[in-house]
């Protein structure tokens, strides 16, 4: 008998799961996916628009991340009775900061992605780590931070965090604790893995700064309150996260050198899997190591919102259909919202280039396409000319990957073949860095 209720026993016991949780400007989006990477639920809630209290700014609260981030993770639960979620990863928009005491107890808002107010901390940070383009712009974690210790101070024990790092945080009761692909842009170094000497001069406060984690560690089982809130299971583990680009690159099912993904949304994102770091300040280049690889990129201001500037979605879907992929036009268009380049050519004061302008309307349209994908194919050779290899095969998001014209037309100038992601949603690349986690982590 006993042996018989052991195995019973046995029978009943789940199968595992694995959560991703992805936090963007307008919503928190999350996925339950099993050990075959199948996808078994998913539940999504939208967050209030971000906040501008002035010129340049961009904030949301956190406690609305919070709220967002339990109902998402309350309702993957009950979704997913059958199986015993083991682990769950945080995803969210790259450059976002704020403020924690020791407790956790946000002290700031959330400054956003693309808050633009630390336009002088950015400039000095050109001067100090001239090597380091991701430190370059008014929207990196570095130039808030230096923004906030300048003008409303920076109480004592205060710990800077991520949106990701700080949800992950809430969830398991550990603080301080950052990964390497969001502390990137807070002036960590992934290839010596520690924060360089020249932040000394940045007179930062003691224990500002996280202790920083290889993407895909441990960080604790989640906290009890928050399993009953939740109805996650104890023991399951709170792994470190990482920012949404890199989540949507794995979500893509990028896993050797030489595959890319291009995302076609309202700008154009070329990225590719690389075994060694590159970089270039020049062209805003720079590499997140990801399960002892690198994801290398760099973004163009074209895209899809120099289209929406002229063409509505229904005009491109109507127009696309009567476009010939295997025919070229004699346009040479460079098309862009508005003046300035920054990938694959450096030009701040480049003009869009976009006449002459057909009466045909369709004959506009191909000729805008023709010349964004010309601009992915100079990308990605920019990439490989600062060593990263030209791409084997390229995966495509965004809004523009359902443009089957597009796609043929982009795989023939490329010479590469030319897909759909795997998965769209940054929330499944999340999933499978929990189900990693659990991986190394066993093999640790």
């Amino acid at each position: 008998m006993a042996a018989t209720g052991t195995r019973d026993a046995a029978l009943r016991v789940k199968p595992p799961g694995f959560i991703g949780i992805d936090l963007g400007t307008s919503g928190c989006r999350g996925v339950c996916i099993d050990e075959t990477g199948h996808v078994l639920a998913s539940a999504q809630l939208p967050l209030s628009p971000s906040r501008h209290p002035q010129e340049n700014r961009a904030e949301q609260q956190p406690e609305d991340w919070w709220r967002a981030a339990l109902t998402v993770l309350g309702e993957l639960c009950e979704r997913v009775p059958d199986h015993q979620v083991l682990a769950l990863a945080v995803d969210g928009t790259s450059g976002t900061l704020l403020l924690a005491d020791q407790q956790g107890k946000a002290l700031t808002p959330g400054l956003m992605y693309d808050d633009r107010r630390a336009v002088e901390e950015a400039r000095r940070l050109a001067i100090l780590a001239p090597d380091q383009p991701a430190l370059h712009t008014p929207s990196s974690s570095l130039a808030k931070l230096m923004w906030l210790q300048q003008h409303s101070g920076i109480p004592a024990g205060a710990r800077a965090l991520h949106q990701s790092e700080w949800i992950s945080a809430r969830l398991c009761g550990i603080w301080g604790i950052g990964d390497e692909n969001n502390c990137l842009k807070l002036g960590y170094d992934p290839v010596e893995q520690r924060w360089p000497d020249w932040l000394a001069k940045l007179e930062l406060p003691e224990g500002l700064l996280p202790q920083v984690h290889p993407v895909g560690t441990l960080m604790g089982r989640l906290s009890p309150d928050i399993a009953a809130r939740t109805g996650l299971p104890a023991q399951c583990q709170v792994v470190c996260g990482t920012t949404d680009s890199t989540a949507a690159a794995l979500a893509a099912g990028l896993e050797r050198p030489g595959q890319a993904l291009t995302s076609l949304g309202s700008t154009l994102v070329c990225k590719i899997l690389v075994d060694r770091p590159v970089q270039s300040s020049v062209y805003g280049i720079y590499s997140h190591r990801i399960f002892g690889q690198w994801l290398a990129g760099g973004a163009s201001n074209s895209g899809g919102a120099v289209l929406r500037q002229y063409f509505t979605q229904q005009e491109i879907q109507h127009l696309s259909q009567r476009l010939d992929p295997r025919r070229s036009l004699c346009l040479e268009y460079y098309p862009l919202p508005a003046p300035g380049e920054r990938f694959p050519i450096n030009d701040a004061h480049m003009q869009p280039r976009l006449h002459p302008v057909p009466r045909d309307r369709g004959r506009f349209l191909q000729g805008i396409l023709e010349g964004i994908a010309r601009i992915e194919v100079l990308g990605y050779r920019k990439l490989e000319a600062l060593g990263a290899g030209y791409p084997i095969e390229v995966s495509t998001s965004g809004r523009g990957a359902a443009n089957a014209y597009w796609e043929k037309l982009r795989q023939r100038l490329l010479g590469r073949p030319v897909t759909a992601a795997r998965h769209s949603e940054p929330a499944y690349g999340a999933a499978l860095i929990a189900k990693r986690g659990i991986l190394l982590g066993r093999e640790g």
